[in-house]
């Protein structure tokens, strides 16, 4: 079974039983955007609990199923308009950004392209850009097309390397401008919206896998953890040969992260199960029999 890689998905809205079945499908390696939790924080300290559990009990809780879990961390734009909370939330990302297992920065970007969420957004490329990490950035559900537009300009002018840049969420309409920058494409295949796996597939065939990513972006809403693997089937399908459905499901997005310095294509396989071990003396078990493996059998990449 060939390996593969979500580099957009929000586990925190998942259960044990979707991280156990993508472990079954495959799936040995995630990244966790920060991202809004469906209604507005309203303290700092939320922010910092958040953020914890993305570097501490959520990459627990993966290891427990064999998926390695990694994040970026970042003001989401749906939170940028509290002026107040949102300066009290990039003093903290300093901090978070030099965390094990955190290999960029986001997800930013606009969600009602105002010009509060351009601050900070510009706020944290300027970031990146200091820190010499990767930035993910979320191009917005309403008026797409002037996002992608603005958020394209905004990479210009603040001088950050577009190869460090992965623009996300992207469609039909929007690819192509990405297509006349280095950045790297990312596309959110979703069950009802955003991109389905034909439509994929199409894109594929027309403007080849080079910096190409594909991601679930699973979260509490009508999502699927299981679409990378479920696009891997399709381009299988369609005649994609196992090294370009390797390359855009596994190869791509590891190594647009890479340039963290903090993950690898090598060292992405799945780690042993021991689900006798705790978190802060507590289990993802609730009373079940736990799992203990001694070794793995890695999954070659043809």
């Amino acid at each position: 079974m060939m390996n593969y890689f979500d580099p957009h998905i929000h586990m925190v809205s998942r259960t044990t039983d979707d991280y156990q079945n993508m472990a079954d499908a495959g799936i040995i390696g995630v990244i966790e955007p920060a991202f809004w939790q469906g209604q507005p924080r309203t303290s700092v300290g939320s922010f910092v609990d958040y953020y914890d559990m993305l570097v501490g009990w959520e990459r627990f809780r993966a290891s427990q199923f064999g998926i390695l879990h990694y994040c970026t961390m970042g003001l989401n734009p749906k939170e940028s308009n509290d002026i107040a909370l949102a300066e009290e939330v990039m003093k903290l990302l300093p901090r978070y950004l030099a965390k094990e297992g955190v290999v960029g920065v986001g997800e930013i970007g606009f969600d009602d392209i105002t010009p509060n969420e351009e601050r900070f957004m510009a706020e944290q490329i300027q970031l990146a850009k200091q820190l010499s990490l990767p930035v993910l950035v979320h191009t917005p559900h309403r008026d797409k097309l002037t996002g992608t537009e603005r958020t394209i300009a905004m990479i210009k002018e603040i001088g950050i390397d577009e190869n460090m840049v992965l623009i996300d969420h992207l469609n039909e309409q929007t690819l192509p401008l990405v297509l006349e920058t280095e950045c790297w494409r990312g596309h959110s295949i979703y069950p009802n919206t955003k991109m389905s796996e034909p439509r994929m597939v199409k894109l594929l065939q027309q403007y080849g896998t080079e910096k190409m990513v594909i991601n679930s972006a699973a979260d509490w809403g009508v999502s699927d953890p299981l679409k990378v693997p479920k696009t891997a089937q399709a381009m299988r399908d369609a005649g994609f040969s196992e090294q370009d459905i390797s390359l855009v499901t596994f190869e791509n997005p590891i190594n647009f992260f890479a340039q963290s310095g903090r993950i690898s294509v090598e060292e992405v396989s799945r780690p042993a199960i021991d689900q006798t071990q705790l978190w802060l003396d507590n289990s993802a078990l609730r009373g079940q029999e736990p799992v203990v493996e001694t070794d793995t059998t890695k999954v070659d990449q043809d």
